[in-house]
């Protein structure tokens, strides 16, 4: 039998993320004596240090770290073991979670989950709306059973799901569309840059900042959009999410010289492929069928622009 328990390296992988037993203890809803008792009593067990002192912080020893990190794995397998077993007993799973990146089309994704509810009307969706590594860590966390998200973090398998393009775009009245020629980045570094915050708690990367000497930053793309419509800056904005505005002439593209579009991948992730339900996997499988019908829509639009059909 092993000589430890579930609990144990819970305490341990709380006290680490955490920072700190009071932290950890409170976070576990249990006294930091026995969040201390706990630790105590795995390095007793294992005859090994976990942490030492340094200055006035304790940090993880060379083994510690190691043990965390299989401890993190041991308690990931543990949740997915009894999630599959939930799964194997109701059929249809009660409940899925959904990590959605903010560049993957709205209209799009509401199509894909009027469809999923007509075949599976009592399994619960949760959808968490994430910017750039929000969704890779609500897959690192165990808060997603599946994930549309920009970069596939380390341990799990993505598959490409679409291409997004970006414009930088800026209003008309804007300074930078008044000079009247080909803009370089010096030109774009002398005016505000509308930048979106990365929604990971743990994590956090800039994308795409010039490093302008003016910086709005803001939790949503709608808000950048809507700033930017009004002039307060210039940005590279989701070609899908501005169809609208630059139709009606509210954003207008800036002629820049190099660098005017960007792209960004997106990738479908299960959070564990082998554990996935039938719900799950219905769901995966309506996404796909709208990525691709969306990819025929915007081909027969580009070769009949007399008939478009809907693109966003």
């Amino acid at each position: 039998m092993p000589k430890t328990t579930l609990d144990q390296w819970r305490s341990l992988i709380a006290v680490v993320d955490e920072g700190g037993y009071a932290q950890a203890a409170e976070a576990l809803h249990k006294s930091q004596s026995a969040v201390t008792y706990a630790i105590q009593k795995l390095e007793q067990q294992l005859g090994v240090a976990l942490f030492e002192v340094r200055g006035r912080k304790a940090e993880l020893t060379d083994a510690g770290h190691t043990l965390y990190r299989r401890a993190r794995a041991l308690l990931g397998d543990t949740e997915a073991l009894e999630q599959t077993a939930g799964s194997l007993a109701a059929g249809w799973e009660a409940q899925l979670r959904l990590a959605v990146d903010v560049l993957f089309p709205t209209w799009l994704m509401l199509d894909c989950l009027a469809q999923f509810f007509e075949h599976c009307p009592h399994t619960r969706v949760e959808l968490l709306e994430s910017v750039l590594s929000g969704a890779e860590e609500a897959l690192l966390e165990g808060r997603a059973d599946i994930a549309i998200t920009g970069r596939v973090p380390p341990g799990f398998l993505g598959e490409a799901l679409m291409r997004v393009r970006f414009v930088a775009v800026a209003h008309p009245g804007h300074p930078l569309h008044q000079l009247g020629r080909e803009l370089t980045p010096q030109d774009l570094r002398q005016h505000r840059q509308l930048v979106v915050r990365d929604s990971a708690r743990r994590t956090e990367r800039d994308s795409g900042w010039l490093e302008a000497a003016q910086r709005l930053t803001v939790s949503h793309a709608t808000t950048s959009i809507a700033a930017i419509c009004r002039g307060l800056g210039f940005a590279w904005l989701p070609v899908e999410k501005i169809r609208s505005e630059l139709a009606n002439g509210q954003l207008k593209a800036l002629p820049l010289r190099e660098g005017g579009e960007r792209f960004a991948e997106l990738y479908l992730v299960y959070a564990d492929p082998d554990g996935a339900g039938p719900a799950a996997r219905k769901l995966v499988e309506l996404l796909r069928e709208g990525v691709a019908q969306r990819c025929a829509d915007c081909a027969e639009t580009a070769a009949n622009p007399e008939n478009p059909h809907k693109t966003g």
